[in-house]
């Protein structure tokens, strides 16, 4: 009789398994690994960028941008990868088969959220180039900027574990999505950063996911330990938004 692989060897198959579907998706390594740093450059090659400005405390605006970047790379792991894929398994009952094998969703589920927490490799590189083509300061405060960082991946992943949950189809989870970038590159300061805009907006701003997240970056980038209130405010979205995906969330 043929023993039943473990749970642990079946997740682990699974991952693998994903990783080389994901490698085979040029589009999606671009636009998570290499797009970040292609924003940073284009944006690092506009001399007006690169000079000081009085209104920004002495820095330049390529300096904001730098975790700017960092949190492009994050949206688009959690809203234009993640959901479509998710939707699409579950769409053509790929979900609904592997719950009659040993090998749970749930191990399909983390493998996709491992893979696309890879976005992190995104932040070393636009942190690499931002240094070494345009002298970007490195965060003064490590340990501050690695806790925003974790928090604002555990955002991103939980947000765009929502719009798969909400989201019947491939082609919903892709609307819902893109529905929902657009406003979020806006508070991630990807037109504008966070920090240029007027007080009112961006207090309003930072009560978002991604706004949070750029002030609790950009603080740990100057040699502070990230605003508690900006951390918070990343906490309870992403304890909301994981509640909401485990509610909403069907296999089939």
């Amino acid at each position: 009789m043929a023993s039943t692989p473990a749970p642990a060897s079946a997740a682990r198959a699974v991952l693998k398994a994903e990783a080389r579907l994901f490698a085979r998706e040029p589009a999606a390594l671009f636009w998570v690994m290499v797009s970040p740093t292609v924003l940073l450059v284009i944006l690092g090659l506009i001399p007006s960028m690169r000079e000081v400005s009085a209104d920004l405390g002495g820095r330049r605006v390529i300096d904001l941008y730098v975790p700017v970047a960092v949190l492009f790379a994050l949206i688009m792991a959690g809203l234009q990868a993640v959901p479509p894929v998710l939707a699409g398994y579950r769409e053509r009952g790929i979900l609904r088969r592997m719950s009659a094998t040993p090998v749970r969703p749930a191990a399909l589920l983390t493998a996709q959220f491992v893979l696309h927490a890879a976005a992190l490799l995104s932040a070393l590189l636009v942190t690499a180039v931002g240094r070494t083509a345009f002298g970007v300061a490195l965060p003064a405060h490590l340990p501050g900027h690695l806790v925003a960082l974790v928090l604002a991946t555990a955002g991103g992943l939980a947000l765009g574990a929502t719009v798969c949950a909400v989201s019947r189809t491939q082609k919903t989870a892709t609307a819902v999505g893109t529905a929902v970038f657009f406003p979020t590159m806006f508070t991630a300061g990807v037109w504008v950063p966070v920090q240029a805009m007027p007080d009112t907006l961006r207090r309003i701003v930072e009560y978002t996911p991604y706004g949070a997240a750029s002030r609790a970056l950009d603080e740990a980038a100057r040699g502070g330990w990230p605003d508690p209130a900006a951390l918070g405010v990343m906490v309870l979205w992403t304890v909301v938004l994981t509640g909401t995906a485990v509610r909403r969330f069907r296999w089939e």
